[in-house]
């Protein structure tokens, strides 16, 4: 299915022909001429017409086909002049290029989703790669409603190529195998349900698997090559792992005794619960999506803005993104952000300056994508009323002087903390910092509302880390924080006293002082510094880091030699357990017998001079 040019056909053909040429040498070399001339040869050639295609693109169908034939007489070359005296002592015919076969019924133009499949042995593929962002422009919102009618039971928000993979799978007779290669979100979150939680959860096991891996074709992207039989397969199953950026960084190999649907080495994670405790209230957040460029100013038109109209602060805020958090040596960011979020737009036009930057800027790009999406959902519904549409580019329009996601919701709670924790959304370290809350969040950043130094500790913990890279998803190949997989199912220590608590806090704010102090003396950034750290681990950042580590540890009760994943577990299932119950659980952040919490709370932060 979705053979394309026909690669996957082609080299599947050739190692095929040339298994059946290593028979044919066997039978000669360790059979006497007497035995070998009483066998009753009944050798079923492999033939091009054995192999089957499906693509959507006619002019990848006719490609395919001619690769096939030109395969048949390239191995039928190789065959003739490898083991042609042994074909004939065996009295078997020469194989021949010619005449070509017709590949017609083999190689069809459909859409493998939806056409029947040819019965077949074996399943192998390289699917589309359109991402959950992009499927919606790459294929249109009919046939996505197509595909979702046709598979309810695949997350919506799953990739494209997860489609592939349950099909495949129910296509598959008992013991029969399949191999395909998909990104590597398959093993994460709403991908894994939709297709290898669904692949293990029925019948199918999972024996041979690359978890991650650089593509090496054009695009810009990291796969995972899974290989599952339907049925029981005994023995050690083989997983990998490519531990580099580039497609020739070198792979490391593991024999296990099974293999998990996330295709980690680590404790199978997926049983883990969202715990109610950590949604309610809200604390993780993703920060602000700005959607145009047209809402953003540089620092220095911004500031000049600002010394003219000193009332415009109610509107104009510092915007930090990711990169500039790790990068910059002060942290700070470089540009401002335009946010109306409060003012409909009569309030909006008291910022004569701002709005009217807005409206130039703004007005008519989403006035044209708002026309453009209403034209095309007027067409969906002319060719089937029942259609459904999206409404994201006139919603915008809508409400063009507004950020697309303000994040009301995050900004409220923002207004009454002095500062907050970030990480970057995207990140290979596990770097937290506390920034003002009088500079706005980016959504490139993850934001979580707390003041604290105890819970910027648990936050900056290997503990927390451990748990982050397991349960996360991951852009290209790095670690992408999700609050729903990660915050919502991490549980908090439980029994904690004020004593470990106050450590806790120390060691986050002596973590801090040295990274400070460091970045201050040698003129630094974050980034520079724990990338530093990698490369020679006995420095004054890991010592810190350690000292932290240690008093978590303590305080969740977790001796040196245990597992950590498989404690955190436990404790993410006794905790769910206990608010089934209604019992009193520990929530994220201070625990409530703290009573004077401003101890707690530092004054250090990104900030403004």
């Amino acid at each position: 299915p979705a053979c394309g040019c026909g690669n996957f056909l082609y080299v599947t053909y050739r190692a095929l022909k040339d298994i059946e040429m290593e028979i044919v040498e066997k039978i000669v070399d360790n059979f006497s001429e007497r035995s070998y001339r009483n066998i009753k040869f009944g050798l079923s050639r492999v033939s091009a017409k054995q192999f089957y295609g499906i693509d959507t693109l006619n002019v990848a169908v006719e490609v395919a086909k001619v690769t096939m034939m030109l395969g048949k007489e390239l191995a039928a070359s190789e065959w003739n002049k490898r083991i042609s005296t042994k074909l004939s002592m065996l009295g078997l015919s020469l194989d021949e290029g010619l005449p070509l076969d017709s590949l017609e019924e083999q190689i069809i133009c459909d859409d493998a989703l939806f056409c029947e499949w040819p019965e077949s042995d074996v399943i192998i593929g390289n699917p589309p790669y359109q991402s959950k962002n992009k499927i919606q422009a790459e294929l249109g919102l009919d046939y996505i409603n197509k595909v979702r009618k046709k598979y309810p039971d695949v997350p919506g928000l799953a990739d494209y190529c997860v489609y592939w993979f349950k099909r495949a799978h129910n296509e598959l007779q008992p013991n029969q195998r399949a191999g395909l290669v998909g990104t590597n979100t398959i093993r994460q979150n709403y991908s894994r349900e939709g297709g290898l939680d669904y692949i293990v959860n029925n019948g199918g096991t999972i024996y041979d698997a690359i978890s991650t891996q650089v593509w090496s074709g054009d695009a810009v992207v990291y796969v995972s090559i899974v290989n599952w039989v339907k049925g029981s397969y005994t023995g050690k199953k083989r997983i990998a792992f490519q531990r580099g950026d580039s497609a020739n960084a070198p792979f490391e190999y593991h024999d296990v005794d099974k293999i998990n649907s996330a295709l980690s080495l680590s404790i199978d994670l997926t049983s883990a619960n969202t715990l109610q405790s950590n949604k309610n209230p809200k604390k993780c957040f993703q920060g602000q999506t700005h959607g145009h460029t047209g809402f953003l100013l540089d620092k220095t038109e911004a500031e000049q803005i600002l010394n003219e109209n000193p009332e415009y602060r109610d509107v104009l805020f510092p915007y930090l993104n990711a990169n500039e958090m790790l990068s910059n040596f002060d942290s700070l960011p470089s540009r401002y952000v335009i946010d109306f979020r409060k003012d409909d737009i009569f309030s909006a036009n008291q910022y004569k300056v701002l709005i009217n930057h807005v409206k130039k800027n703004v007005f008519e790009d989403r006035e044209l994508k708002a026309k453009t999406e209403s034209d095309r959902n007027k067409k969906l519904f002319d060719e089937n009323p029942n259609a459904r549409v999206n409404k994201h580019h006139q919603n915008f329009f809508n409400q063009w002087w507004r950020l697309s996601y303000a994040r009301d919701d995050l900004m409220n709670q923002l207004e009454s903390l002095p500062r907050y924790c970030v990480c970057g959304q995207v990140t290979k370290r596990p770097i937290f910092e506390f920034v003002s809350s009088e500079i706005h969040p980016n959504a490139a950043l993850e934001v979580f509302l707390f003041s604290d130094d105890y819970s910027f500790g648990i936050l900056q913990s290997n503990i927390h880390w451990e748990w982050f890279t397991a349960r996360c998803s991951t852009l290209k190949g790095d670690p992408r924080y999700t609050s729903t997989t990660v915050f919502d199912s991490f549980p908090w220590p439980q029994n904690p006293n004020l004593e470990q608590i106050k450590k806790i806090a120390d060691c986050s704010r002596n973590l801090r002082e040295i990274r400070r102090d460091i970045m201050k003396r040698m003129g630094l950034s974050l980034r520079d510094i724990y990338r530093i750290a990698e490369e020679t681990p006995s420095n004054p950042i890991n010592e810190a880091q350690d000292l932290l580590n240690s008093e978590v540890f303590d305080t969740y009760g977790i001796s040196p030699n245990e597992d950590v994943l498989s404690f955190l577990l436990d404790l993410n299932q006794e905790i769910y357990q206990k608010e089934l119950e209604n019992r009193e659980v520990i929530k994220p952040g201070l625990p409530n017998f703290v009573v004077d919490k401003s101890c707690f709370i530092s004054d250090d932060c990104i900030r403004l001079r």
